[in-house]
């Protein structure tokens, strides 16, 4: 189970620390792919073959699952996880979650975020002062 944020440096080479907590459930192969909300999604490769068997399974009838499918799956990219606890993250995933030299790692359960330190600033603000509309609404689905 992931949960935290933590908050890491992209160096030159376009490599990021994986906060050292998470690497052991990581193992040695992940999946890095665009997110939503112009995040990156890192999943651990047992978590991301159950996604992809999902996502295949959608119709492609329909645009919108076409669309989340080809924004998931095309954009996915394997990752090993190097000695020092390092992964690369291609120029075209940088580019799509605007990443610079700061980066915010936050774990969600199943999966790890990667934000633009920026980006999640400002997207924590406005999510933060509509927490109690929030919770009513996950009230409502029994959460």
């Amino acid at each position: 189970m992931f949960i935290g944020q933590y908050s890491h440096l992209i160096d030159p080479k376009k490599r990021l620390a994986i906060p050292s907590k998470f690497r052991k459930q990581l193992g040695g192969g992940v999946v890095i792919t665009r997110g939503i909300d112009n995040c990156l999604f890192l999943y651990p490769a047992k978590e991301w073959k159950i996604l992809a068997e999902k996502l295949s399974k959608l119709p492609i009838s329909k645009s919108n699952t076409r669309a989340f499918s080809r924004l998931m799956l095309a954009g996915a990219m394997d990752a090993e996880i190097d000695s020092q606890g390092r992964i690369l993250i291609p120029d075209y995933l940088k580019e799509y979650a605007s990443l610079k030299d700061k980066a915010v790692i936050a774990g969600l359960y199943n999966r790890l975020e990667i934000w633009d330190e920026a980006t999640w600033n400002s997207y924590k603000s406005r999510t933060e002062k509509q927490s109690s509309d929030i919770a009513e609404q996950l009230g409502e689905l029994g959460v």
